[in-house]
């Protein structure tokens, strides 16, 4: 399924797998692949920085992440990550597969582990692949537009994003002629 992405949105993909896992998540839901969207988001000027999704993803009384756990043992977990011979953010790496038994199943797969999609997640990876071949970063951002229902659609309102005129620029929606 990555072959149909191009290489900047592979790498947002990963990135968003990567922050799922590095905040205790079990699976990559859509909300990750926002905050991954907004490391290099094209237009600063709507306000969704990284600092500002972090702060709106912020959970109350959420616990501490695996960075925190294992530096309580002495364990500094950005070490071991440079002492991993394969970059685990290497998109070359990644590959997203499909269950042959469950379709609906997709996962992340590399060497940071299997990480399984949300089907919020899901919907975003296959809405891009429909739009674009191959899909971009662009297209990941429409696939999350898409579900107007999706907590990153909410989190890009409250941030004071105009999502119709987003959409707009993006090309997603198409006025009658």
């Amino acid at each position: 399924m990555f072959t149909r992405f191009t290489p900047q949105a592979r790498r947002t993909v990963v990135r968003a797998g990567l922050l799922s896992r590095d905040s205790g998540r079990a699976a990559l839901d859509e909300d990750m692949i926002l905050l991954a969207l907004s490391e290099d988001w094209p237009g600063r000027s709507t306000g969704v920085t990284p600092e500002a999704v972090r702060a709106e993803l912020a959970e109350p009384g959420a616990g501490p992440g695996e960075r925190e756990l294992l530096a309580t043992l002495g364990i500094d977990l950005d070490e071991i990550r440079r002492r991993i011979p394969v970059r685990r953010d290497d998109p070359a790496v990644w590959r997203l597969r499909r269950s042959r038994l469950r379709p609906l199943n997709v996962t992340l797969v590399g060497p940071a582990g299997d990480i399984p999609l949300t089907p919020r997640a899901r919907k975003v990876i296959e809405v891009a692949m429909s739009l674009g071949a191959p899909a971009t970063r662009e297209d990941l951002l429409k696939g999350m537009l898409a579900d107007g229902s999706n907590r990153s659609v909410a989190i890009l309102h409250r941030l004071g994003v105009d999502l119709p005129r987003l959409a707009g620029e993006l090309g997603f929606l198409r006025r009658p002629a």
